[in-house]
């Protein structure tokens, strides 16, 4: 019996007066202490103290009350209690959501016939609260140890009494800590008041049904943090029942690489969980050397306090109660420190990934500019952001995406520039992604939050140049970072972004300016040079005569159209060829590929010199397209003309091309126009395509972004 409990029985007659004056009381004695009585305080005190003494002296007397009741509500009641120490081991999330087997309607109903003044006192919104206290009322009942009746004694004069209406104040109870940990607090009227009480007789049995029992109301197992929202799972707060769940979840004792290392610092119980391979060995051995100089009277009561603030030497130390969010921590490289006995973790940064150094990237070379590249560490591809813009409204927003992967995604931006509506919008779709994981990044990221079906045109940028993501954040763009993925994405985009290069802006504004032509003209040559000469060589009769020489000399065996279809065909498998062989044999390939396909084919009458040469224009210009997504949708579009073409002649090439203009100009990326500045037309954003502007000049952001800030060069003295 706690404290509180015997000072309401202080100037009773005798016990069996006691249920019969309890309100009265009660109500004395919460008076006395509103007060502030400290002198009548330490008197009840001593008082408790005598009756302490009386009680192990005069045993007999509290059997013969509780004997008093008749042994068939007796055995209900510990029936009862039992179940109620169970469910209150159990997950509160479950026992509030109702999806146990009535198990809590049961409860309820036996504890309305067995206590009905209980009953009626309590109010609908504290059920849970009300839950917890009783189940730490059983365990006081248990800690005095006067046996079976005079523990059903104790428990008859506590359930009796209307907690709510009484104003009982603050109620922590704190279960059993073999029974799973959980911490029940509920806040009362007058007073403030913490007990933690620990039922010692239950041993390691207990602490074997607690687990079951919380293994039962976990939910969401695999889901992760921001994915399925608010539900919060304790820590065991039982250095044995911690070790046994991480055999049980993450595979101690049977994954090699998962590491529980238990030791004791300063008298306390401690456990490092961590990975073998993502955690840093020397860090933490340094850190295991600094504890191991601590004594007993160095850790004060407040044991993950002391840890955290005094004594574990890490630049990023953080504490974590929560037990999904713990995992994904150390699941992500970092560090877990388990003390004993406190439902609170300290998560110690010391990563340690597996790294490649910074290359220039394959797809983006240039023949002036830096050489580095994004890899696949998130931490540094962020670094290589930052080194290039100090600008302190720079902003990177963590979430985590998969439920089994649990993937970090960064959002990149900067805070005045970029329109706030875009940011909310990038940053609700990535939230609202449920998908079992995304072991291939970014590129099932793109899916996942831009549903384009089978369009084939890519609706964002990839970029794997750090200057180049560094430039689109100043204009106002938002950048996705994906761990393990190379490349960022750049969001929104519009059709002529996917068509420039940063070679253009390495060189005189006039050599950038000839660049881009060249390369838009290649584009072009890519995507219409094959299927206009295709409907040519089939209607000669529309070419002037001054374009008389268009055309083939010579037939082939095969039709002109299949010709071009084979050849698309071989090109697509060259190409693959070449990625997937070793660099020392890829020349060998281009070299065979190039006398079959270029030589031989034409020998023997397979292919036309002229098909060869057209298809060979349009390989080039594809393979100028800085954008690998664009340049492949090129070559779609590229077959589908052809094959109108050589069904409907003309008609089939103006409905085709028609239709490829509609589905552009139709696309919208991120609300924003996939065609700007074209449609809609914008004579300073179109300028700015077709000319590449000296730097001075160029003091605008794109209107296509809608920045907060239109002017990109500050105005003089501001």
């Amino acid at each position: 019996m706690t404290k509180w409990q015997r000072v309401k029985r202080i100037g009773d007659e005798s016990e069996e007066k006691l249920e019969h004056d309890h309100d009265h009381n009660h109500d004395h004695v919460l008076a006395d202490r509103a007060d502030g009585d400290d002198d009548e305080w330490s008197g009840l005190l001593e008082e408790i103290d005598r009756q302490d003494q009386a009680e192990r002296e005069q045993p007999v007397a509290k059997a013969e009350l509780s004997n008093s009741r008749d042994s068939d509500g007796s055995r209900e009641q510990e029936d009862w209690m039992e179940a109620l120490l169970l469910e209150a081991s159990a997950d509160p999330g479950e026992r509030a959501s109702g999806n146990d087997d009535n198990g809590l309607d049961d409860h309820e109903a036996k504890y309305a016939d067995l206590f009905p003044e209980e009953e009626q006192g309590r109010e609908k919104d504290s059920d849970r609260s009300h839950d917890a206290a009783g189940s730490g009322r059983k365990y006081d009942a248990a800690q005095e140890g006067h046996g079976r009746s005079g523990a059903k004694f104790e428990d008859k004069e506590r359930f009796g009494r209307d907690d709510e209406e009484e104003g009982a104040s603050r109620v922590r109870g704190q279960g059993d800590e073999e029974k799973g940990g959980s911490r029940v607090r509920a806040k009362g009227k007058a007073e403030q008041e913490a007990g933690s009480v620990h039922d010692q007789g239950k041993g390691e049995q207990g602490a074997d049904k607690s687990y079951v029992a919380m293994e039962k109301g976990r939910k969401g197992g695999h889901s992760a943090p921001g994915t399925n929202g608010e539900q919060v799972e304790p820590i065991p707060d039982k250095i044995e029942v911690f070790v046994e769940r991480l055999k049980d979840e993450v595979g101690y004792k049977t994954s090699f690489d998962v590491i529980v290392r238990q030791m004791t610092f300063g008298g306390k119980k401690t456990a490092f969980f961590m990975l073998n391979g993502l955690s840093n060995g020397l860090i933490m051995t340094e850190i295991l050397q600094r504890l191991s100089f601590l004594e007993s009277d160095n850790i004060s009561t407040h044991a993950v306090e002391s840890f955290m603030k005094l004594y574990v030497p890490a630049v990023q130390v953080e504490q974590e109660d929560d037990w999904t969010m713990m995992m994904t921590s150390v699941l992500s490289g970092s560090t877990g420190m388990y003390i004993d006995g406190e439902p609170t973790m300290l998560i110690v940064d010391a990563k340690s990934f597996p790294i490649r150094s910074p290359e220039e990237p394959a797809l983006e070379r240039v023949v002036r500019g830096s050489r580095d590249g994004f890899v696949e560490t998130l931490l540094m591809n962020v670094s290589l952001v930052r080194r290039r813009l100090r600008d302190p409204m720079l902003r990177y927003e963590i979430l985590r995406v998969g439920e089994r992967t649990r993937s970090d995604v960064c959002i990149a931006y900067i805070d005045d520039i970029v329109d706030k509506k875009l940011l909310e919008a990038i940053r609700d779709k990535i939230s609202a992604v449920e998908i079992d994981g995304l072991p291939l990044a970014d590129k099932q990221l793109e899916e996942a939050t831009v549903k384009r079906g089978w369009n084939p045109y890519p609706l964002v940028r990839y970029s794997e140049r750090p200057d180049v993501v560094a430039a689109h954040l100043l204009d106002g763009n938002v950048a996705v970072f994906v761990d393990t993925s190379p490349s960022v994405m750049i969001l929104p985009t519009s059709f002529f972004d996917l068509v420039q290069h940063a070679e253009e802006n390495r060189q005189t504004p006039f050599i950038g300016t000839y660049l881009r032509w060249v390369r838009f003209l290649g584009i072009m040559g890519s995507l219409l040079l094959v299927p206009l000469w295709l409907l040519f060589a089939l209607k000669p009769e529309m070419l002037p005569a001054a374009l008389s020489f268009i055309g083939p000399a010579k037939t082939s065996r095969l039709p002109i159209a299949i010709q071009f279809l084979l050849a698309e065909v071989g090109i697509d498998l060259m190409r693959m060829a070449a990625i997937h062989t070793p660099t020392p044999l890829a020349l060998a390939i281009s070299l065979v590929s190039a006398i079959l396909v270029g030589d031989i084919a034409v020998q023997t009458g397979l292919f036309i010199n002229e098909v060869i040469l057209y298809m060979a224009v349009a390989a080039v210009g594809m393979f100028a397209t800085p954008s690998y997504e664009l340049s492949l949708a090129n070559r779609v579009v590229r077959l589908l003309l052809i094959c109108l073409v050589a069904v409907f002649h003309v008609p089939g090439l103006v409905v085709g091309w028609t239709a490829v203009f509609l589905i552009l100009v139709m696309q919208r990326s991120f609300n924003r126009p996939y065609m700007w500045p074209f449609i809609p037309f914008d004579a300073r954003g179109m300028l700015k395509i077709l000319l590449r502007l000296p730097v001075m000049q160029n003091k605008k952001r794109p209107n296509l972004l809608r920045p907060q800030q239109s002017d990109k060069m500050p105005e003089s003295g501001s």
